[in-house]
C-alpha cells in the first residue's frame, strides 16, 4: 500500500458558501463520469480541507497528519468513509437546487451516518458562555466529517436550503448558496464559470452570424 500523502498545498475552491456546498464540489464535472474530476485524491487532501473550512483547528490538522503517517491503513479507510459521505450529500443537495423530487433512498446514507455523529456532540464552557464541540477518539482520523454532518443537517432544514443552486455552466455543476438580493445568481463564480459560459455563448453567436452571412 502506497504512502498517504500528507500535504501537497492545494488549496480548495470554497465558492459554494457553506461547508456542504464546498464538500460536494470536491468533484467537479459529474454530468459526464468520463469527465468526472476528483479533489479529494488522497488523505493529506482531506485535511486539508476540513482547515480550510474550519471543521478542525489548524492543531488538529498537524495531529492528524502525523496519524495518518504512522496509520495509512486507518487513513485510507477514513478518505473512504468522507467519499461515500459525499456521495451521499450531493444527490440531496443536488436535487434541490434543480427543484426535482428526491432519489429513492437518498436519506439513507445520511441518516445512517447521523447517529455516530451526533453521539460525538458535546456542550463545553466558552469565553462567553458555551459552546458546541465534537468528541472523538484518538485513533478516528475522520472527525471533520461529524461538524460535516451537522452542518449538512442544519442546512437541510433551514430557510436557506431554498437559496441552493447549481452553476449554470454545462462543464461545471458544482453548488452554491444564492445570497444575491434578487436570488438569481447563476454561476459558482462569475470570474471563471461566469466570464468563460459568456465567452462561449459569444465565440457561438460569432459563429453563427458568420455563418448567415
Amino acid at each position: 500500500m502506497s504512502e498517504p500523502k500528507i500535504d501537497d498545498g492545494y488549496r480548495f475552491d470554497l465558492t459554494g458558501g457553506h461547508a456542504a456546498l464546498d464538500f460536494t464540489n470536491t468533484a467537479s464535472r459529474r454530468s459526464d463520469p468520463a469527465e468526472n474530476v476528483e479533489y479529494l485524491t488522497d488523505y493529506g487532501r482531506l485535511v486539508s480541507f476540513a482547515q480550510q473550512t474550519g471543521l478542525i483547528s489548524p492543531v488538529e490538522a498537524h495531529r492528524l497528519r502525523a496519524e495518518a503517517e504512522a496509520h495509512p491503513r486507518a487513513a485510507a479507510a477514513a478518505l473512504r468513509r468522507a467519499v461515500e459521505l459525499r456521495e451521499a450529500i450531493y444527490p440531496l443537495l443536488s436535487a434541490e437546487a434543480r427543484g426535482e423530487p428526491l432519489p429513492d433512498g437518498a436519506l439513507d446514507g445520511l441518516n445512517a451516518a447521523l447517529p455516530e455523529a451526533l453521539g460525538a456532540l458535546r456542550l463545553e464552557p466558552g469565553s462567553d458562555g458555551f459552546r458546541w464541540s465534537f468528541r472523538h477518539e484518538k485513533t478516528d482520523l475522520a472527525p471533520m466529517l461529524a461538524p460535516l454532518l451537522r452542518s449538512t443537517a442544519e442546512l437541510l432544514t433551514s430557510g436557506d436550503l431554498a437559496r441552493v443552486r447549481e452553476c449554470d455552466s454545462d462543464t461545471c455543476f458544482w453548488l452554491f448558496l444564492d445570497t444575491s438580493k434578487s436570488g438569481t445568481r447563476r454561476w459558482c463564480d462569475m470570474k471563471v464559470c461566469g466570464n468563460r459560459e459568456k465567452a462561449r455563448r459569444h465565440h457561438r453567436r460569432s459563429k453563427a452570424e458568420a455563418r448567415s452571412e
